[in-house]
């Protein structure tokens, strides 16, 4: 098949959304299919025509949304129509496949529903979020997508709420890259580039600093967790070169850089700006990781990278996490923005080796099971298999 992906970034802009199309874009790839992805433009990077593991890129600031944020949206029908043309026609594709294409922009979502229709072309959507406004409502609603594929069966069910047919949904889960992120010691490397993660009981927030990932309540649970295991440390991943639509992360970072200095806490924590070649080793680095979102987290894709490198992890009952992380089989679900029940959950695992290594072995064994990038692959496949067959018909 041939198949034209459309999303809004691609690394080295980093996000869930950006991280999912590294996995399942070049694994099409070897398995045959000839994939596409139209993209927004980066700084760093002059290509407009650039590839990744066998897959073709094609960058336009007309997909920039941090751009078109501060420039508004008037007037870019035209120019979002001649881009748009130009990929289809050069890519001839089989499947349409547009990643969170129903928020942020009716003029980019009507015109690509305007082509797929005047060439024949299935055109699929992949939820990775929802959202309780209007626009979601009309793109969600109004737009002929031939089917949507949820990321967890909490957006499947928010998708039912706002009055989609639950036979044009399909719940397709997350998958990983389970021989890169594999059980394994930490490298020297790691301590010799981050000498503050030496002789330290680490813990890693993997997901980007914001209070909607809940950073803050990491905070507020380390001052806790410190005074029974002094030697802590809190890894708080960066936030450089995210789609930051609301133009939130400044203040939310200032806020979480304040905390830690009120607690004084800045020797049992480090923020940084991580590649995501080093997401790996920091895992390793680690005993275990949290994720204590206050928000209806989609999916959460630093679960199955923790869960396949062995680490058990500490989640909030928030939307689709709970779907992965099973109270006290791979990790611990704890309630929103209890940073008591955090700390509490982070301290017994320091404290318990053999609890914390059985959930970290479970984890691992449930990632090889259902939460391979093969498996995801294969299950968005066979949605692309059935839309063709009845395009056929």
């Amino acid at each position: 098949m041939r198949i034209a992906m459309f999303h809004w970034g691609f690394p080295p802009i980093i996000g869930g959304v950006e991280t999912h199309l590294t996995m399942l874009c070049p694994t099409l790839v070897q398995k045959g299919h000839k994939v596409a992805l139209l993209t927004s433009t980066v700084e760093s990077i002059n290509k407009i025509e650039d590839s990744y593991k066998g897959m073709s890129i094609r960058r336009t600031p007309l997909m920039d949304l941090n751009w078109l944020h501060k420039r508004g949206l008037e007037d870019i029908e035209d120019k979002v129509e001649e881009v748009f043309a130009e990929f289809i026609e050069k890519t001839r594709p089989d499947i349409i496949h547009a990643h969170n294409m129903h928020y942020f922009s009716p003029a980019h979502t009507k015109i690509l529903e305007k082509m797929a229709k005047k060439k024949g072309i299935p055109l699929v959507l992949t939820a990775h979020n929802v959202w309780d406004d209007i626009l979601f409502l009309d793109l969600t609603l109004d737009i002929a997508w031939d089917h949507i594929i949820s990321v967890s069966e909490f957006i499947a069910k928010e998708l039912a709420s706002a009055g989609v047919s639950r036979k044009k949904v399909t719940v397709v889960h997350h998958g990983i890259d389970t021989k890169k992120f594999a059980p394994q010691r930490a490298k020297k490397e790691i301590f010799k580039r981050y000498p503050k993660l030496k002789h330290k009981r680490v813990l890693f927030h993997p997901a980007r600093s914001g209070l909607a990932k809940g950073s803050d309540i990491g905070v507020k649970a380390l001052r806790i967790i410190k005074k029974a295991i002094p030697d802590v440390l809190l890894i708080l991943a960066g936030t450089r070169r995210i789609i930051d639509w609301s133009d939130s992360q400044h203040k939310d970072l200032a806020y979480i850089v304040q905390l830690i200095k009120r607690f004084g806490l800045e020797d049992n924590t480090f923020m940084n700006v991580f590649s995501h070649d080093e997401i790996p080793d920091l895992y390793h680095a680690s005993e275990f990781a949290i994720y204590p979102s206050s928000v209806g987290e989609p999916f959460g894709l630093t679960m199955l990278e923790a869960m396949a490198c062995a680490k058990p992890m500490i989640v909030t009952n928030s939307g689709g996490m709970p779907e992965i992380i099973k109270n006290g089989v791979n990790g611990f679900v704890i309630k929103v923005r209890d940073y008591k029940a955090l700390a509490d959950r982070c301290i017994t695992l320091f404290k318990d080796p053999e609890r914390k290594s059985n959930l970290g072995q479970t984890a691992r064994e449930i990632t090889e099971q259902k939460f391979t990038k093969e498996i995801m692959t294969e299950n968005t496949l066979a949605v692309y298999r059935k839309l063709a067959k009845k395009q056929k018909r």
